[in-house]
């Protein structure tokens, strides 16, 4: 048995807006959400609590006073795997070092802010996921979002998905 997870980021979302539908049909399945920021309305972690139970952090553009209590970083157990989340990781160089130092523990560490999608292993296995936004693409070529498959300690899969 395994626990799928949903990974987010950027999603600006303002009163009103909607996630993609492909956005939807995943929360459908999943078991967990993780929200790395600019979620812009609380209306949206809401909606996302009632597919799955949601972690997530403050981004930059979280302005509504009902965000302000999530914290700019965080350590999650989610089925025996550490993952760290944090909106802004920094500039790109020197990354993967940052990460490891601010999250010494964690196995995965999950970020946005830039809206370019990555997932890439960084120092000591540790495994780095931004999955870019659903919404607000800027210049990448697509929409995308994150997934992660663990199963009992350890990541089974993840990937970058297109919404």
């Amino acid at each position: 048995m395994t626990t799928e997870v949903l990974v987010l980021s950027d999603t600006h979302l303002r009163p009103g807006g909607v996630l993609p539908d492909s956005v939807y049909l995943a929360l459908d399945r999943a078991d967990v959400v993780l929200h790395a920021g600019d979620i812009v309305t609380a209306d949206l972690l809401h909606e996302l609590s009632g597919f799955a139970p949601v972690h997530a952090v403050l981004g930059n553009n979280d302005v509504d006073p009902a965000l302000s209590a999530l914290p700019e970083r965080r350590l999650e157990v989610v089925d025996g795997v550490r993952i760290a989340m944090v909106h802004d990781s920094g500039a790109r160089t020197g990354r993967a070092a940052r990460l490891r130092r601010w999250f010494p523990d964690a196995d995965v560490v999950v970020f946005g802010h830039s809206h370019i999608p990555v997932r890439e292993t960084g120092l000591d296995g540790q495994l780095l996921l931004n999955p870019g936004s659903p919404t607000q693409r800027r210049a990448q070529p697509v929409h995308t979002y994150g997934w992660l498959e663990l199963g009992v300690g350890r990541v089974v899969r993840s990937e970058i998905v297109v919404a």
